[in-house]
Parts: C-alpha cells; sequence; structure tokens
C-alpha cells in the first residue's frame, strides 16, 4: 500500500468529456475505516470522481491505487472483485427477481461466493440493511426507501473494503433519510471504509469523520467538517450557484 493508513489513493485525475474538463488534477484518499463525505455544488465533479474511482469512467492522466495495486486500467468487475463496490443515485435492481435473489447474485457475482456462503452473505446482509421481512419480494414492487436500502445491499454483499454511495439519500424525507443513516453507520461500524456523495449535508455529517468539498472539477476543501463548511471557498461555491439560479428563476 502506498500509504499504510489508506485503503485508496487517487494522484492527479484528470477527466475530459470532449472540452469540457470535468476533474482537474484530483488528488484523493481514503484511508482505512474512513468515512468521507464529499459535498459540492451540482456540476463540480463528485459523481465523476466516483465514476473514475469505481472503474465506469476511465481518467485521461492519473493514477488509482487500492490496497497498494495500481486499478486505473481496470473496468467495475474487476475492482469490485477487489473489494470496491458503490450504489447509484437511481436504485438498479434486477427487475423480475425478488429481493433475496438481487443478493444472491451480488455474492456470487462479486464476491465469488458460491451455495450454503453466497446465500448467508445474502441474509446477513439482509438482516443489516432491514430487508429480511421483504426477501420474497419482487424487487420492482418496492417503494423508494426500500429500493435505496436494496441498492445498499446489492452493493455491500460483494463484500467491499470500501463503499463508494452516490446520494443514497436522494428523494427521501428526513425520517427515511435517518433509517439509512444508522445502516450507513452500522456498516462503518465493521470496518468497511465509505465514501459518500450527499446532498443532504445535515444527513452526511452524521456518519463521516472527514469532508470533501468539490466546485469545477477541483477539491477546494478536506478536513473536518466543521472546518470545512465554515471554509470561505465552500461558503462561496454553494451561495454563487444559489445567486445563479436565482438571477436565472
Amino acid at each position: 500500500m502506498a500509504r499504510a493508513e489508506s485503503v485508496l489513493r487517487a494522484d492527479g485525475l484528470e477527466k475530459r468529456f470532449g472540452a469540457l474538463v470535468v476533474l482537474d488534477a484530483v488528488d484523493f484518499t481514503v484511508g482505512c475505516r474512513e468515512a468521507v463525505g464529499i459535498v459540492g455544488p451540482n456540476g463540480a465533479g463528485k459523481t465523476t470522481l466516483l465514476n473514475v474511482l469505481s472503474g465506469r469512467n476511465t481518467p485521461e492522466r492519473g493514477q488509482i491505487l487500492f490496497a497498494g495495486e495500481d486499478v486505473t486500467g481496470l473496468d467495475v468487475a474487476a475492482r469490485c472483485r477487489l473489494g470496491i463496490a458503490r450504489s447509484h443515485q437511481i436504485p438498479r435492481p434486477f427487475g423480475g427477481m425478488t429481493v433475496f435473489e438481487n443478493l444472491l447474485v451480488a455474492a456470487e457475482a462479486g464476491a465469488g461466493l458460491r451455495g450454503p456462503a453466497a446465500t448467508r452473505r445474502a441474509l446477513e446482509t439482509l438482516a443489516l440493511c432491514g430487508m429480511l421481512p421483504r426477501a420474497n419480494r419482487r424487487a420492482e414492487t418496492l417503494g423508494l426507501l426500500d429500493r435505496k436500502r436494496l441498492e445498499l445491499a446489492r452493493a455491500l454483499a460483494t463484500e467491499p473494503v470500501l463503499l463508494l454511495l452516490d446520494e443514497i439519500g436522494a428523494g427521501l424525507t428526513d425520517a427515511e433519510a435517518q433509517i439509512l443513516v444508522e445502516i450507513i453507520a452500522a456498516i462503518r461500524a465493521q470496518g468497511i471504509a465509505i465514501v459518500w456523495i450527499e446532498h443532504i449535508v445535515h444527513v452526511l455529517v452524521k456518519v463521516v469523520g472527514r469532508l470533501v468539498c468539490m466546485d469545477a472539477g477541483r477539491v477546494i476543501a478536506d478536513g473536518a467538517p466543521d472546518a470545512v463548511l465554515r471554509d470561505a471557498a465552500v461558503i462561496d461555491a454553494y451561495l454563487g450557484q444559489a445567486a445563479h439560479a436565482a438571477s436565472h428563476g
């Protein structure tokens, strides 16, 4: 490992879509067992960073080390098998399958488990995420909160070392988001490192111990949540976006 305390290290990440620079020389580390929150205005590059870390997008420049291994050129499936899992803002369950079958596929394809071991992992994950009572429900019949919990459970069933969460609280009420907070806190207590993008900052800071703010493809602040939220550049990034929206309302 490049640094003994880090499970993931990204150096100088650059991602472009045509002439648009979405990630601009981004350096990013995640410590073992650490929970890191990522905030920033719309278009800051947050989801693109998760896409690059998970293998969905390949950076034009930069390097990603995971557990000391260069994974920059590996795809999503290969990184998942190494221990990097992610959820999506819009849940993507396997339609036509039950909740349990969704978890079984994740345990087998993501963690490489078979037979009783895969079944045990699926059931343990369902229990942790509060989904055992819905194990035999077809995934497409679930409400939004349960689809979010299933999305989280599918990622967790792959036995990740690092879990990447993309606005998993989006669209939920405060009470529903609190249910997810409790689940994610329990996941962190198991020693799994977490990177969590979320616009609902008061929800995010209940779990994470470190906050990173991005704007225009760059990291503009990184540190303790209270300090980052008081940072002048962070305040300006959010207020600048609000002022722009108001002037075009």
